[in-house]
């Protein structure tokens, strides 16, 4: 336990008081917490909430989440080149201020048009103003501790998802209108404050990655190996790029799938009512949490390459349970039974979980790989790749339910399509780097 304690205490506090680099993620956990609470937790509320007032198909309002997150991919190249060249700064009070912007317009929405244009700008300013913006800094500010930083900072998404009962009882006090209108004004009044503590590179704070001093054991230094980082160029030439991009894009398509119908299946296939939906997206989101500090801790000291092939076989087996839940003593719109609520668990579990710890290694897998120098720049690349993926799922997904009755075949394609994705990390080989 005192070993513990010293080194907890040497990696938050690695010359004595308390590195930026922990302000700086405890920051972007704040920004990312926003974010999915105000937005991406919250998006099917607001589509219920919609189509009551406009009775909106949900063809029409589905297809305003995909191209969002088309919109997000194919913005990320220009993001990864517009961060490394101005820094996080600048990028994310633009991309907040096109958030509050977007939220400002969308409440006074009174037509698809400006429905489609109000999300776009949420869309875009949740992308400029989150995720990846703010992983560049932490790549740069981190080395030994890349992938507990990352973990941490992705902790603040989570813990929205766990607060959005807020939200949906804004909806249900104030309206749809006002809620957007409220939540334009705490990205404005909460998320733009929270853009000082973050630096492009530790050296505008006068430290090093980690922290760590040239006068402290070698042993708690950061172990930096003196590698040339990639160009943007010489990484999109490498197979590893390309493996890990598709393997990321496979796990986004049971990611997708399940924010868009998993309380669908659960209440129709499954016969479960709403609150005990509510109560397995809980216990994913709970394992999702804890599955993030687990993955922040392995990924710093074991190979990310292999634990990313075991979070892929967790989601391919935890979408086998989904799909075989429903094949037991449940049958379709039937009364759901035991076999079904232990086979729910542990989808939950397993997604959960696999979901979780992969989050963080998805950044400290490709900095460890291809450097930091152009790394936003190559994760934006990666992440038009990986978009295919966020893109596709929901999208399988209901088409296959239409045509078949209901999501159980496509679940299970789903889960093949994650133990393919292991398959492709498994040969993501560390690419060449040449010594500085």
């Amino acid at each position: 336990m005192a070993s513990l304690t010293t080194r907890i205490d040497h990696a938050l506090r690695p010359n004595g008081t308390v590195f930026h680099g922990w302000w700086l993620v405890l920051a972007a956990a704040g920004i990312q917490f926003l974010s999915g609470l105000l937005f991406m937790h919250s998006v099917g509320a607001y589509v219920v909430a919609l189509q009551r007032e406009f009775g909106w198909s949900s063809t029409l309002v589905s297809a305003a989440f995909a191209l969002t997150r088309a919109e997000s991919g194919l913005l990320g190249p220009l993001q990864g080149y517009l961060v490394d060249r101005f820094g996080p700064r600048l990028v994310l009070r633009v991309g907040l201020a096109l958030f509050a912007g977007g939220f400002l317009l969308f409440a006074a929405t009174d037509s698809v048009l400006l429905f489609y244009v109000s999300w776009a700008l949420i869309a875009a300013g949740s992308s400029l103003g989150g995720f990846a913006t703010l992983t560049v800094a932490i790549v740069h500010w981190f080395d030994r501790h890349r992938a507990k930083a990352v973990a941490v900072s992705q902790l603040g998404f989570s813990i929205g998802g766990l607060c959005v009962p807020v939200v949906f009882l804004s909806l249900e006090l104030f309206g749809w209108r006002w809620t957007a209108a409220i939540s334009a004004a705490a990205v404005a009044l909460v998320g733009l404050p929270l853009v000082q503590p973050i630096h492009h590179r530790p050296s505008a704070k006068g430290e090093v990655p980690d922290g760590a001093s040239a006068m402290q054991p070698s042993s708690l230094r950061p172990r930096l190996p003196p590698r040339r980082d990639l160009t943007t160029a010489e990484a999109v030439r490498t197979p590893a790029f390309w493996l890990i991009s598709g393997g990321h894009a496979l796990a986004l398509l049971t990611v997708s799938a399940t924010m868009a119908h998993l309380v669908t299946h659960l209440t129709r296939s499954l016969a479960l009512s709403l609150f005990e939906a509510g109560l397995v997206v809980s216990l994913m989101t709970a394992c999702q949490m804890i599955g993030q500090l687990i993955g922040g801790w392995l990924g710093d000291r074991y190979d990310k390459r292999m634990l990313c092939v075991g979070c892929m076989l967790a989601h391919g087996a935890g979408f086998g349970c989904l799909a075989l839940g429903a094949g037991g003593d449940a049958g379709a719109y039937g009364h759901a039974g035991a076999y079904s609520y232990v086979m729910v668990v542990a989808f939950a579990l397993l997604h959960g979980l696999g979901w979780g710890v992969r989050g963080p290694l998805m950044v400290a897998l490709r900095a460890d790989y291809f450097g930091a120098a152009s790394f936003g720049t190559i994760m934006g690349y990666s992440s038009l790749v990986a978009a295919v993926g966020m893109m596709s799922g929901a999208l399988f997904a209901g088409a296959m339910a239409d045509f078949t009755g209901d999501f159980v075949l496509a679940f299970a394609l789903l889960g093949a399509a994650s133990a393919l994705g292991a398959v492709l990390f498994a040969a993501a080989k560390r690419p060449a780097r040449a010594l500085s």
